[in-house]
C-alpha cells in the first residue's frame, strides 16, 4: 500500500525534496512506494514537480488523487519499474496552495459565525481563491466585514494544527463542522485526517496546511457574484 506522507506531515508548507521507487504505471502516471505529493482535490489544485533518477529528468504534472496517488510524467517512458528515484515538489505552488486552503477554512468560519452561511464548495488557485456560500437570507452579505474579520483573525498568530480522529469523535463533537460529506468516504476508512485553527474552525480535512495564522498574508476581496437562490460566490485574493 503506498504511503500518502501529505496526510502525516505538519505543515504542509516548504516540502522537502524525497527519495522513493516506481512500483507501477497507469499510463504516463507513475505509482511511487511512497509520496509526499499533494493530489488535486478539496478544492485544491494538486502539486507539481520533477521526478529524477540519474542521469533521467521528467517534469510531473498536476498530480491525481486514486487509491494511489497518480504522478503525471511529461517523458515516462525515461522510467521503469523499480527505479528508485528522486521527487523535488514545486514549493511556491505548495505554499501558496497551503496559505489559500487554511485561509479558505477562517473565511468559511467566519462566514457561518456570522450569518449562518454554508460553505457548498471552493476552489483553490496560486492567484485567488473562491468559496460559494449559501444564505438564509444573503442581502445580509458585506465582503468587507467579512475581510476585515478574517484579517483580524490572521493577526492574531493562531496556532493550525492537525490530529487523526474517529468517525465517532467527528460526529459527536459539538464545535465540528462541515460533516456533511462524511456519508460519501466509505465506512471501511474509521479514522479521518481534522484540521483546526484553534477557537476559530474544526473540520475534516486532508489538505495542506500553515502552522500558525501568521504565515497567511492579508486577503482582500476581489469580487461576489450570485449563484442562484441563496448562493454568493466570494472570491478573495492575497494583499501582496
Amino acid at each position: 500500500m503506498q504511503d500518502k506522507l501529505h496526510m502525516i506531515y505538519h505543515p504542509g508548507t516548504d516540502p522537502k525534496p524525497f527519495t522513493t521507487t516506481i512500483t507501477g504505471f497507469n499510463d504516463h502516471n507513475a505509482i511511487l512506494e511512497s509520496t509526499y505529493c499533494y493530489p488535486r482535490g478539496g478544492g485544491q489544485p494538486g502539486d507539481t514537480g520533477y521526478l529524477i533518477s540519474k542521469d533521467k529528468k521528467s517534469l510531473i504534472d498536476e498530480v491525481l488523487p486514486g487509491e494511489s496517488i497518480l504522478h503525471p510524467l511529461e517523458k515516462p517512458e525515461l522510467f521503469e519499474i523499480g527505479d528508485e528515484v528522486s521527487c523535488i515538489i514545486d514549493s511556491e505552488r505548495r505554499n501558496v496552495h497551503a496559505q489559500m486552503h487554511t485561509a479558505q477554512h477562517i473565511v468559511s468560519a467566519i462566514a457561518e459565525d456570522i450569518w449562518g452561511a454554508e460553505t457548498v464548495s471552493n476552489q483553490l488557485s496560486m492567484n485567488y481563491s473562491r468559496v460559494d456560500l449559501f444564505f438564509e437570507d444573503k442581502s445580509l452579505f458585506e465582503p468587507d466585514d467579512l475581510v476585515s474579520e478574517v484579517n483580524n483573525i490572521l493577526d492574531k498568530h493562531i496556532p493550525v494544527n492537525i490530529y487523526e480522529w474517529s468517525r465517532e469523535q467527528i460526529n459527536s463533537h459539538d464545535q465540528m463542522r462541515h460533516t456533511k460529506f462524511m456519508d460519501r468516504i466509505s465506512k471501511s476508512i474509521q479514522q479521518l485526517r481534522v484540521v483546526e485553527v484553534e477557537g476559530v474552525d474544526l473540520c475534516p480535512c486532508a489538505g495542506t496546511h500553515v502552522d500558525n495564522t501568521a504565515n497567511i498574508p492579508k486577503i482582500k476581496f476581489r469580487s461576489k457574484k450570485n449563484k442562484g437562490k441563496g448562493r454568493i460566490r466570494f472570491s478573495y485574493s492575497f494583499e501582496n
